[in-house]
């Protein structure tokens, strides 16, 4: 399992941050984790539109990957306000998120249409990153499982397991992002990991689905990183605000990095 035995680590900024900002954002990150291997890491961050061609000129992409929020999922035609698959692949970009909380329950987003996004990223050469989270009343419903592996079932329906191998998902529970986000616990996240783990093997096989990358994503900050990467089946953090200062971002990769090699070095032991 080659991917997986490095941590990934990402933040999405969301509608916050000028271009001038992002810029000195991602130069300040890429100076701060140039000694890091990304042999260990894979590193991404993920910018407004209008940010995306400078973002990608202002760091190496070998060192940081750049995303896009959203993606229109047909290469032109009549969709005022969307982006293409060619506008984004022309401004540099390696990876396309689809299904964000946001996106969804904001903009009214369905399961189907995040799949037309996937289909369309890896179209065109894309990593897909797939999020998928229940609402508080789905939690309280005890439905969060067959919610989620109907929006992985949905959103991955027609990939190939050839094609699999660059996507990625992130759990982002809904009551659990934004300002008044409450954070999942530790063993609560690991276990909606390891639904989702079993999901991606049902659909694609055990060793391309065992080896996609899920990203746990929700109020991450500096007091709960270290024990939300301790757990078995969480592959990385996707970030939120505690991300967007480069030099806190910094901390927590150093502070998670090593508990991940740990537990990896550990799990190979066994």
């Amino acid at each position: 399992m080659e991917r997986r035995k490095k941590i990934y680590l990402g933040t999405n900024t969301k509608m916050y941050k000028t271009t001038e900002q992002t810029v000195t954002f991602l130069e300040r990150l890429n100076e701060l984790t140039q000694d890091i291997s990304r042999d260990r890491m894979e590193l991404f961050v993920i910018p407004s539109y209008i940010t995306l061609p400078a973002a990608r000129a202002s760091v190496p992409q070998e060192s940081v990957l750049i995303g896009a929020q959203n993606m229109g999922w047909e290469e032109e035609g009549q969709f005022t306000g969307e982006i293409s698959p060619l506008m984004l692949r022309e401004a540099g970009v390696n990876i396309v998120m689809a299904g964000h909380s946001e996106r969804r329950h904001i903009f009214r987003e369905t399961d189907e249409e995040e799949n037309k996004k996937v289909l369309c990223a890896l179209q065109h050469g894309f990593k897909p990153l797939l999020c998928v989270g229940e609402t508080a009343g789905e939690k309280d419903f005890g439905i969060a499982e067959e919610v989620l592996r109907t929006q992985l079932k949905v959103g991955f329906h027609n990939v190939t397991p050839e094609q699999a191998k660059a996507v990625s998902v992130a759990y982002e529970p809904v009551w659990a992002i934004g300002v008044n986000g409450v954070p999942a616990t530790k063993e609560y996240a690991d276990h909606i990991h390891k639904v989702i783990r079993d999901t991606l093997v049902e659909l694609f096989g055990a060793e391309v689905g065992g080896d996609i990358p899920v990203l746990y994503g929700g109020s991450v900050n500096p007091q709960n990183a270290e024990g939300l990467i301790g757990m078995p089946y969480i592959d990385g953090l996707f970030i939120g605000r505690s991300a967007w200062d480069a030099d806190n971002f910094h901390s927590i990769i150093r502070m998670v990095l090593p508990l991940f090699e740990e537990k990896r070095r550990k799990e190979a032991a066994l």
